[in-house]
């Protein structure tokens, strides 16, 4: 028996799969979700970042991924996605409002497409260098037996999920006899190139992570109630 979300839920849940397009964590664990209201007209939502010169192309990035996100959940009503205390906090808000295409123009969302590429690339790689470091780790596998694991050979866990995920993203192969060094472009890294592979995906996964820990440390200075978690007002009269 399947027990049904409630709004907030699933509210929440969508939010969840939004990913800081730099940072590659959900937007929810970050704290950049300030605010949620559910009304009977649908959901608002106020999001904030760490400082207010935030590269803006992220940031737009980000609030419309949101808005997609929320646009998907069921019933949900009309959608309203806010970016707080940015420089341009207006321009973006009035372009998701307008359906995107208005704020940067065509040109602005095929380069923010590539953006995404970008960001999802290096995601992949970092979390690639994760699941190798952790069967290297583990005495199982060689350096030189690196270009024979496939995900078969992965244990099952977060970082395997993850590596899945960010594979999934790029339409890579994510069947059990995939390799898993492989190149943006599913092709399999060869011997003589898994060092420096590894060594490039270990830079990108250090750089991931201390940015996260920055933006973090940046936001908890700027506004006071980060630990106190989202805050979700629901005044919806019917379930």
């Amino acid at each position: 028996m399947t027990t049904a979300l409630s709004v907030e839920a699933e509210v929440l849940a969508a939010l969840a799969t939004v990913l800081d397009p730099e940072l590659d964590q959900p937007v929810t664990e970050l704290g950049f979700v300030r605010s949620v209201t559910i009304d009977d007209t649908g959901v608002q939502v106020h999001l904030r970042l760490p400082t207010s010169f935030c590269a803006p192309n992220f940031a737009y990035l980000m609030v419309s991924d949101a808005y997609d996100a929320l646009a998907g959940v069921p019933d949900v009503g009309q959608v309203r996605v806010f970016l707080d205390d940015h420089h341009d906090s207006d321009k973006i808000n009035n372009g998701v409002a307008d359906g995107y295409v208005a704020t940067f123009g065509v040109e602005a969302e095929d380069s923010l497409d590539e953006l995404r590429r970008t960001f999802q690339r290096k995601a992949h790689l970092a979390a690639m260098e994760r699941c190798c470091r952790s069967v290297l780790s583990s005495g199982a596998w060689s350096i030189e037996e690196l270009p024979l694991l496939e995900l078969f050979d992965l244990s099952e866990g977060h970082l395997k999920g993850a590596l899945l995920r960010r594979r999934e993203a790029l339409g890579l192969p994510v069947n059990s006899h995939a390799r898993v060094l492989v190149d943006h472009d599913g092709v399999p890294i060869a011997e003589s190139d898994v060092a420096l592979r590894l060594r490039l995906a270990a830079a990108t996964r250090v750089s991931i992570e201390g940015n996260a820990h920055f933006c973090k440390g940046l936001l908890a200075t700027r506004y006071a109630d980060t630990d106190h978690g989202t805050v979700v007002i629901n005044t919806r009269s019917h379930p």
